[in-house]
């Protein structure tokens, strides 16, 4: 399967979800580690944590964030 390029389909990290949702990043790692947020690491050893836009939409939809109030357009 081919890596998402760049734009519509490319993956987000912590920090880009954490600025756009006002939040800390410690709180998206614990939405993540609760299996609320799904994610995937890339890379080796530790690597870091991806999450698909998908899967941030899907997140947003669950707990009625309209994506509107983000604090930058994904």
């Amino acid at each position: 399967m081919p890596a998402p390029t760049k734009g519509q389909g490319s993956p987000l990290n912590v920090r880009i979800i954490a600025d756009a949702m006002r939040l800390d990043r410690a709180t998206i790692y614990r939405e993540i580690g609760a299996g609320r947020l799904p994610s995937y690491r890339v890379g080796s050893g530790r690597g870091t944590i991806r999450v698909s836009r998908a899967a941030f939409m899907q997140y947003l939809d669950d707990r009625g964030i309209p994506a509107s109030e983000l604090a930058v357009a994904l």
